[in-house]
């Protein structure tokens, strides 16, 4: 681990008694919550629509750079078995003080995703985390390798181009002040198509992504067909994967889909997974989750 990933984990150890504040500097996660956990949930459904239980009760997940825990108590809300990992270990002691009040059961482990060792869950969540990881190609990996066969993972990170420089780092931390200076270093960020190829070596094929959007007058998160600055993406892993692994060196599947038209990739989800009436007049990256690194 790098002199700059020290520093990160040391800025959310010194965020973490505030991250359950609405009102206070994690604002914009709790308001991203309120569109990520829908994405999620309707992901959910349509990748495992013949094993669902009512309640998600058979899910196993797992909730990579979890922070203090808000995403992983949405999903445990919604009954499924979550596990959250975080390199910051006063996260991991708010996390687990938290949902023990709320009478939640979540497994929260301090350290990056090695600490699953060999565990494979159903879902993996990969939020707001690839941006801070030095080692993204071995990170990537691991994340593939945490999810069992027919599962899936969920991406959410921020895209390298001229719009994500202006709105997320110039904009959100130096203007606006949404952000502290420097929680970005946009030469971190990741196109769509590099994600789509990172995700494609540890055999899990990435569907077309959606946008995320906020708009700066009224702070309200949306989706958005735009992927230019914030995206998130569904990745599936197929049953068998030593067949999905030949049959794509075979034929070459793990390059970039026809399907990105240009750098920024402006694709959207399957309509099942869009949120019909976005608005948007500005996107601004967050990073709401804490780094994690392999």
């Amino acid at each position: 681990m790098n002199t700059q990933i020290d520093q990160e984990i040391a800025r959310f150890n010194t965020l973490a008694e505030v991250w359950w504040d609405a009102e206070g500097p994690m604002w914009p996660l709790h308001k991203l919550n309120a569109i990520r956990v829908p994405y999620i949930k309707r992901a959910m459904k349509q990748h495992f629509a013949k094993r669902l239980e009512p309640n998600f009760s058979s899910m196993t997940v797992l909730d990579i750079g979890c922070g203090a825990g808000l995403l992983s108590e949405a999903m445990a809300k919604l009954g499924a078995q979550v596990t959250g990992v975080d390199p910051a270990e006063k996260n991991i002691a708010i996390a687990r003080a938290h949902a023990r009040a709320a009478n939640l059961s979540i497994e929260y482990l301090h350290g990056d995703i090695s600490v699953v060792q060999q565990r494979q869950f159903d879902v993996v969540l990969n939020m707001e985390v690839v941006e801070h990881v030095d080692d993204l190609p071995a990170f990537m990996q691991a994340c593939g390798a945490a999810v069992k066969p027919g599962g899936m993972q969920v991406v959410a990170t921020l895209n390298r181009s001229l719009k994500s420089w202006l709105f997320a780092i110039i904009g959100a931390e130096y203007i606006l002040r949404w952000l502290p200076r420097g929680t970005h270093d946009w030469r971190r960020f990741v196109k769509p198509r590099e994600m789509y190829q990172l995700l494609a070596a540890s055999q899990c094929k990435m569907q077309p992504a959606v946008g995320v959007s906020v708009n700066p007058f009224t702070k309200a998160y949306s989706l958005s067909a735009s992927t230019a600055v914030n995206f998130m993406a569904v990745a599936s892993k197929p049953i068998n994967t030593k067949l999905s692994k030949t049959s794509n060196t075979s034929n070459g599947s793990n390059s970039e889909p026809s399907s990105f038209p240009n750098p920024e990739y402006s694709g959207s989800q399957p309509s099942s997974l869009e949120c019909p009436n976005a608005q948007s007049t500005a996107v601004v990256g967050q990073n709401t989750e804490t780094s994690s690194t392999t």
